[in-house]
């Protein structure tokens, strides 16, 4: 299995997929959103949080 992307808010997204909203300290909110391989990712509710990859998307640019 491939290592899950990681990306900061503004960071130009490297493969289309469904990330998950992540605290600073790595713990999971259950909040998922779905990101465009070219397009920067969006902000996040709160300072020092990231995205994590869940599920690549079945539909890739």
């Amino acid at each position: 299995m491939s290592k899950k992307e990681e990306y900061r808010p503004g960071e130009t997204i490297r493969r289309s997929a469904q990330v998950e909203i992540v605290g600073p300290r790595g713990g999971r909110t259950g909040e998922e959103r779905t990101v465009v391989k070219g397009e920067p990712a969006p902000p996040t509710p709160r300072p020092g949080m990231k995205f994590v990859e869940v599920d690549r998307t079945k539909h890739r640019r």
